[in-house]
């Protein structure tokens, strides 16, 4: 059995550490469970049940061993859970033919081959069947590639993101040039304005035309490459969302699937236990066979709790795993939620912004093309310098801020990663 469940779980890359031998219990076998005739023999019991009855002892405090405690914890397990009972219910019936095949022979004081063949196939088909559940849920325990991947991607991501935010810095710093050149533009307009007038009482703009002609050449901060850029890491973001809501789906999913756990590792610690009781039951009546019944009975509380409780720790560091998985998966998640909403102000913004170049280069248009029509295009530019320096800063902000949570996530899902990688590999070592 052990040699088929190590291959199985080799696979997966995980190794089974050997538990280590215990001291039998100090248990005494009461009246109850043998019966003991004055020559030395022991009448025989068939049928001798999977569980052991409860102790009793004058102390009514006295706790439950650990040997006692695991073996409740099993039969708990197949009281809510339909499927492990059915396998219980199985297991009893192989363990009571195999015990009952070697009491019959012993009868005759000989042990057969059928009998011997009995307890065989017993043990045969119960590791079968625990390979094969194994088999059904190794998916689910042992951890794959997928997340890797996702991890991957969402750095790259993050990569291309730091690369469109210092484009967009660029983009702000030509919109910022195009501002200072709107500002010389109105001081030198008071100036030439309220100068006095040259000949003919005409007043001359011609500083002010020739701001307006540097902010006509200073042409357009937003050029086509940034907005295909900012369309593939726009759509390459909501499809990184996509792919970690279907992700945190799927280890939710998997993360209440406890009866799944529970079910693998009570089966295994049946057979296990069943499997050194009937081995044990063999062994004896080969030596000493009129003690057969009386130790098949004592066989059931022989010190098994280093297995279960290696067993119990396998599940609980699976259950451990897909949590850590969770966790840089939700880290992944809020970090991409954010990125996107700080987008979709940044596509505001910059709408906003080229609407308002655009209504200054028609306002210099203006100004350009008509004779007088200066101070008409710079009152209405001045009406909208103010708002056009706030969108401006706007931007600028969040870009900063876009940039800063973009550097936070990786550092935060970084951090995650190394405590998820340094918590499984302290667990694995505990079974190297």
């Amino acid at each position: 059995m052990g040699s088929q469940i190590s291959r199985t779980t080799g696979q997966n890359g995980s190794r089974r550490r050997q538990p280590p031998p215990h001291e039998p219990p100090a248990r005494s076998t009461s009246s109850s469970d043998t019966d003991v005739t004055p020559e030395g023999s022991t009448s025989h019991r068939h049928n001798i049940p999977l569980v052991p009855p409860a102790r009793t002892t004058s102390n009514s405090n006295t706790e439950a061993t650990p040997e006692e405690a695991d073996l409740s914890s099993y039969e708990a397990a197949c009281q809510v859970d339909p499927d492990l009972r059915t396998f219980d219910s199985t297991l009893q019936v192989r363990t009571s033919r195999a015990i009952n095949s070697i009491a019959v022979d012993l009868e005759v004081r000989s042990l057969s081959l059928d009998s011997l063949r009995e307890v065989t196939e017993c043990l045969l088909e119960m590791n079968q069947e625990v390979v094969e559940i194994i088999l059904q849920n190794k998916e689910d325990i042992w951890k794959n590639k997928e997340l890797s991947d996702l991890v991957d991607d969402y750095f790259e991501n993050s990569l291309q993101m730091l690369d469109f935010c210092t484009a967009l810095d660029s983009c702000l710093q030509r919109a910022g040039h195009i501002e200072s050149i709107i500002n010389v533009a109105l001081r030198v307009f008071e100036e030439e304005h309220y100068n006095i007038p040259g000949e003919g009482g005409v007043k001359s703009y011609s500083r002010t035309l020739e701001e307006l002609r540097n902010l006509k050449g200073a042409g357009r901060p937003f050029t086509e490459e940034f907005f295909k850029m900012f369309t593939t890491v726009y759509s390459e973001q909501n499809s990184m969302l996509e792919k970690l809501k279907a992700k945190k789906k799927q280890l939710d999913k998997k993360l209440g699937r406890t009866k799944t756990w529970r079910r693998v590792s009570n089966v295994i610690f049946g057979v296990i236990f069943v499997s050194v009781l009937i081995c044990s039951v063999v062994a004896v009546a080969v030596i000493a066979p009129p003690v057969v019944t009386a130790l098949a009975a004592a066989a059931l509380a022989m010190p098994l709790v280093s297995m279960g409780k290696w067993l119990n720790t396998i599940w609980k560091k699976c259950e451990k795993e897909v949590r850590g998985q969770r966790e840089i998966i939700t880290s992944m998640h809020i970090g991409s939620n954010l990125v996107i909403k700080e987008l979709d102000s940044i596509r505001v913004l910059i709408d906003q912004l080229q609407i308002k170049i655009e209504a200054f280069l028609g306002n210099a248009d203006f100004a350009l093309g008509q004779d007088g029509a200066v101070v008409i295009a710079v009152v209405e530019i001045r009406k909208k310098v103010n708002d056009f320096t706030k969108t401006i800063q706007d931007l600028s902000k969040h870009a900063d801020k876009c940039t800063r949570d973009t550097k936070m996530a990786r550092a935060v899902i970084l951090r995650r990663i190394i405590n998820h990688i340094g918590s499984s590999n302290q667990d694995f070592g505990m079974f190297s």
